[in-house]
């Protein structure tokens, strides 16, 4: 008992169909109709080749007029009937199909939500669009169009083997010991395919991520002139893509001419056996020849099962690596007491903190800085010191490597996450817009924000009088990230999307570094109306634009060097005063 359910257990079709059952579930009615369908008509298959005995017997030999009138129609009539079932089970099968698609893919969307910033680090944008929609639709309709051919040709088999015994046990058993031979090959491919199959999956995520760096690097790749990298790029990856084609067609196409020379000796066999059992009277002709019409329709399907093969192993892996990212457990996660932030009262404290994007390289070495509520504090440093990496872990996108970042003395990891991030409005260098409206992403601060505040946030942003300008104002499209739009109207949109989230926390990351002088007078204007009567962190290169924060903390290789005030820092001739001077020199010279 114990080994049968182990095999059970391991059977590779009953184990994916449970793991799919979630999905499956909601459609059970539709889906068990659908395949009960493919019962009869697998059936069927033994019923046609079941009426060719009494044609040869009581047509051909004893010449019997009424029989060769009725059976035609009756074969006739049986095939109709098999058609009707077949559309009727495909019809319901897509239709379950597609239900149990849509709801693999909103749940690898809504994992995809939940992961961590240092995920999307780590993955690029080829595998996620692979693994979180491709894999959906193979592993979904292979499965559903794997159990019905499954279940249709069980229940054909069935009935074509109950056939093959009614006209002959002796035939019959030959047949059936060669069946059991045939599938001995099968399992020779299987793990040579599975190893093929998952370096193909990862290829063609390479060819996906080509095409996307294709897409948004085009300005890139034009002025740089690189054109001919990418083709030769794209070639590699499509000739290793042909190389692991012809391994696998190499590894797995032999199957079907394994398969017709088995099926060849088994008829072989039934046709010489057959002919001694006539002659000796033990079976009729009729016998024969209904008997050989079942044993082709059983052998037939399995002369290309090396084809077959191939699609229902990808059905199985592409399940097997969907379950792999519904398995996954973001690194950032509520505490199970976590409480929400409800107002920031009096300061936000980095205590000791210590960080690293990658083992034994820490980024930051011990930070302590305060952050008093109500003032702007802003952090200038060299590149790659570590102020973005400062301002990514107040809101959580990673967590510390040590120490703790603390919120009116509470620890940030004990608060829910959403309620600390709804305390942070974050605008960027590249801010990302969403194709669709300008409405559509001023709302995404706050969708339930009335058409006075969006036109109050706009004004504040100075955008209000471009918008008005727009055919269609509010509701005028910016296209795919905002291609449409200037760099700094997009920067205003985002300041816009900022005001209207209200935020009492602002972070502000380079937000005009990457503008020419004119926009950057325009976005610093909006920025200093986002500022008023909040807490705010700048992180800025140009230092002119920070010289009235409260306190200035200068991060040189991710550690404080000095802060202070501007007037106290230049009077401090220290690191401060060496970028500030390098700055103005700078300016002088142009």
């Amino acid at each position: 008992m114990s080994s049968l359910k182990q095999l059970f257990k391991q059977n590779i079709l009953v184990k994916n169909f449970c793991r799919m059952w979630p999905y499956i579930k909601p459609y059970w009615f539709r889906a068990c109709l659908g395949v009960a369908l493919t019962v009869p008509v697998g059936a069927l298959d033994g019923a046609v080749a079941m009426f060719l005995k009494p044609f040869m017997d009581k047509v051909m030999v004893e010449k019997q007029p009424h029989f060769s009138a009725m059976i035609p129609f009756l074969i006739v009539g049986f095939t109709l009937l098999q058609g009707i079932l077949i559309y009727s089970s495909n019809y319901l099968n897509t239709w379950v199909a597609t239900k149990i698609t849509i709801g693999v893919k909103r749940s690898l969307f809504s994992k995809l939500l939940s992961m961590d910033t240092a995920y999307f680090d780590k993955h690029d944008s080829g595998t996620i669009l692979f693994r979180y929609s491709n894999d959906a639709d193979l592993a979904s309709a292979g499965l559903v169009d794997n159990l019905k051919q499954f279940l249709s040709k069980l229940f054909s088999s069935i009935s074509l083997i109950c056939v093959l015994l009614y006209n002959s046990w002796q035939l019959a058993l030959i047949a059936v010991v060669v069946l059991g031979l045939a599938f001995f090959p099968t399992q020779i491919v299987r793990k040579k395919m599975v190893e093929i199959m998952t370096r193909t999956v990862g290829n063609a995520a390479n060819i996906m991520t080509i095409y996307n760096e294709t897409f948004s690097g085009n300005k890139t790749i034009r002025s740089f002139t690189l054109e001919d990298l990418l083709k030769q790029k794209f070639n590699n990856v499509t000739d290793f893509m042909f190389t692991l084609t012809m391994k696998m067609v190499k590894g797995t196409n032999w199957l079907s001419p394994v398969m017709h020379v088995i099926m060849s000796i088994g008829v072989a066999l039934v046709i010489g056996c057959g002919s001694y059992l006539i002659i000796s009277g033990k079976i009729t002709s009729g016998n024969f020849v209904a008997f050989i019409a079942a044993l082709m329709m059983l052998y037939t399907p399995l002369k290309s099962v090396g084809n077959n093969y191939i699609s229902i192993q990808n059905s199985f892996l592409a399940i097997d690596r969907i379950f792999q990212i519904l398995d996954l457990q973001p690194e950032i996660k509520n505490h199970p007491s976590a409480k929400e932030l409800r107002e920031l009262r009096k300061e936000i404290r980095f205590e000791n903190v210590r960080f690293n994007y990658l083992p034994d390289k820490e980024v930051l070495h011990g930070i302590n800085f305060t952050i008093p509520i109500g003032q702007t504090v802003a952090l200038v440093g060299n590149s790659g010191g570590g102020k973005t990496t400062i301002s990514n872990l107040i809101p959580r996108f990673y967590d510390l490597s040590g120490g703790a970042i603390t919120i009116d003395g509470t620890n940030i990891k004990e608060f829910e996450q959403n309620s600390l991030r709804q305390k942070i409005a974050m605008v960027f260098q590249d801010n990302f817009l969403f194709s669709g409206t300008v409405r559509e992403n001023i709302l995404l601060g706050n969708p339930s924000a009335s058409e006075e505040t969006m036109w109050t946030a706009l004004k504040n942003a100075c955008l209000d009088e471009f918008v008005k300008s727009l055919p269609q104002q509010l509701d005028t499209q910016i296209g795919e990230r905002g291609i449409l739009l200037s760099g700094g109207q997009k920067q205003r949109l985002a300041i816009a999307r900022a005001f209207v989230k209200d935020a009492p926390l602002v972070i502000l990351d380079e937000a005009t570094s990457a503008l020419d002088n004119k926009s950057e007078h325009i976005v610093q204007k909006a920025l200093e109306n986002l500022m008023k009567n909040r807490t705010v962190i700048v992180i800025a290169h140009r230092l002119s634009t920070i010289q009235n924060a409260d306190k200035i903390v200068v991060i040189n290789d991710g550690n404080i060097a000095e802060e202070g005030t501007h007037e106290e820092l230049i009077k401090r001739g220290g690191a401060y005063h060496a970028l500030y001077s390098m700055q103005f020199r700078t300016q002088e010279t142009k």
